[in-house]
């Protein structure tokens, strides 16, 4: 796949996932204006985050890694792969439904697994809050799956942009319920909350995946795809054979998360014990990842997703080489949006929450930029390490970067305790960043050299010189941005909240003509490349408008 072919390819797919992640954003700050971004929310967040540990920890990794190389693979049966789909969908559906029934059962147990301190003493109406919260939003696991599925079938067939697309509903569907919520009860907190709003919170955000994953079949039906309840295991050993291994890397994963949960609403419930009202605990955390995770979103996913079907083709037909440089132009493509990002967030994290998240306090809003600070020093890495275990899934080989992950989660777990012990409990979650990027800094050399026994060595060389010259890029243009925004204290002045925007707007304005100006001065060439395309795509959109309709062809 030629950069050009591969940009436009991804760049489809990137207008949905911006537009789906604004609306993720939009969704994210009604939640904190509902919900605060202390305990109340806490235990929100923590159980609507349940479902998603669940459904990676038991399924959803494994069908991200072996879904599409084997549909591919079975595109050449008879059926051209209709059973295979078939079988495969109907057996993870009935797992995810059965995972469900038991998740519900023993909400109380993974309460007590994921937010220990919650059951503590004086804390009752958390616990229970969380309990509730939980059995409400676990049918999630089995919509997440089926969207997964679905999507995959659609990615499969070549059809990428619905898969992007299909998370504004849902995003949509939960603003609405957020809305409702708002109007009706701007002051919620643990102990003024209903039974009613509880479950109208709950079952509302459950709605948003629900129907995220039914508007995927009439896609899947105009892929040609044709798809029908089908029992058994016949046909699937090679499948969950890959899975196991699959498995194994998602549990450490997810272990990992755990770790991060667990530290992270200890530290919330230590300083509310303290008397601090600042929140501090595990929501700051998911709003700054979720900040952190735009640039990857809209590059990194996109550019992978458009990827891994043409890396399976060249794995299959064994061109070790291609694979190699399709994955090296990939990490410099990533880089060009990704690298910027992150120092921006490092630089500007404080003021972008400022801005962003109006419904809360100026301390909780500046801890959320100090954590996503904390985090954008970990966001390249972390993208590399995305693209290089698409090349191993390329290859159908889920078990040797098992040891990665492995070695990723160590150090962040490791790290993360000592935050916990060493930090003073305000700071626990501002740690939780650093220990994340730090993992994901140290474990990209390890997953480099893993990924060696399938395309020959990737060296850090390969991409660091284009790297380094896309950070001072981006360094030259926003330092004197940073100067200034310190010398006039923007992210904490009292200012209103449309001076900040402007204040913000103003930065990024001139950040990003600055850092493209002097990143094409200095020979980054993916610079001029994406120019180009978007003038293409620009110019490509403006001459369809002018076509007549009846001269439209077929």
């Amino acid at each position: 796949m030629k950069p050009n072919e591969l940009l436009h390819a991804s760049s489809i797919m990137a207008v949905g996932t911006i537009i789906s992640r604004v609306t993720g954003f939009i969704r994210n700050i009604l939640a904190a204006a509902v919900l605060g971004t202390a305990l109340l929310a806490d235990t929100y967040n923590v159980a609507n985050t349940m479902p998603n540990i669940l459904y990676n920890l038991l399924v959803g990794g494994a069908l991200t890694a072996i879904f599409v190389p084997q549909l591919i693979r079975s595109f050449s049966d008879s059926d051209g792969g209709h059973a295979f789909a078939s079988k495969l969908v109907t057996t993870i559906s009935s797992v995810l439904l059965a995972l469900v029934v038991i998740g519900v059962i023993f909400a109380p147990v993974l309460v007590r697994i994921y937010a220990p301190e919650f059951a503590t003493k004086g804390f009752e109406n958390e616990y229970h809050l969380a309990i509730a919260f939980t059995r409400y939003c676990l049918p999630q696991i089995f919509f997440l799956g089926l969207f997964t599925m679905l999507g995959q079938v659609a990615n499969a067939r070549g059809s990428f942009a619905p898969l992007m697309w299909a998370p504004i509903v849902n995003n949509l569907t939960v603003i609405a319920v957020f809305v409702i919520v708002l109007i009706n009860a701007p002051h919620l907190s643990t102990h003024s909350i209903t039974a009613a709003q509880t479950r109208f919170l709950g079952w509302g955000t459950t709605l948003g995946v629900v129907i995220q994953a039914l508007i995927l079949i009439p896609v899947v039906k105009r892929t040609g795809m044709s798809l029908r309840p089908k029992f058994g295991l016949q046909g699937l050993g090679k499948s969950f054979s890959l899975a196991g291994w699959t498995l194994i890397y998602v549990l450490i994963s997810q272990l990992g998360y755990l770790v991060t949960v667990n530290v992270s609403t200890s530290a919330a419930v230590r300083t509310a014990k303290e008397g601090v009202n600042t929140g501090v605990g595990f929501t700051p955390f998911v709003n700054a990842y979720l900040i952190m995770m735009l640039p990857y979103s809209i590059v990194t996913i996109s550019i992978v997703t458009a990827l891994l079907p043409h890396l399976s083709k060249l794995a299959i037909e064994k061109k070790r080489e291609e694979v190699r440089e399709q994955l090296i132009r990939a990490i410099k493509m990533v880089g060009v949006l990704t690298i910027p990002s992150a120092v921006a967030f490092m630089f500007f994290g404080p003021l972008i929450t400022r801005v962003l998240y109006v419904g809360i306090s100026k301390a909780d809003a500046i801890y959320v930029g100090q954590v996503l600070a904390a985090l954008g020093l970990g966001l390249v890495a972390f993208s590399i390490n995305i693209i290089l275990i698409r090349g191993f899934n390329a290859f159908e080989d889920t078990r040797t970067q098992v040891p990665s992950i492995l070695l990723i989660n160590i150090i962040a777990v490791g790290l993360s305790y000592l935050s916990l012990v060493l930090l003073p409990s305000q700071w626990v979650t501002v740690g939780l960043g650093v220990a994340f990027s730090i993992s994901y800094i140290l474990g990209l050399f390890y997953t480099l050299i893993l990924l060696d026994r399938h395309t020959g060595r990737i060296r850090i060389r390969d991409f660091l010189g284009q790297h380094v010259r896309v950070f001072a890029a981006s360094a030259i243009a926003m330092l004197p941005l940073f100067a200034v925004s310190q010398y006039f204290a923007w992210a904490n002045s009292d200012s209103g909240g449309l001076i900040r925007f402007a204040e913000l707007v103003l930065i990024m304005v001139l950040g990003f003509i600055g850092y493209f100006f002097v990143a094409h001065k200095i020979g980054v060439s993916e610079i001029a490349l994406s120019g180009e395309l978007a003038k293409a795509q620009l110019a490509r959109a403006i001459g369809s408008r002018r076509i007549p309709p009846s001269a439209g062809g077929e």
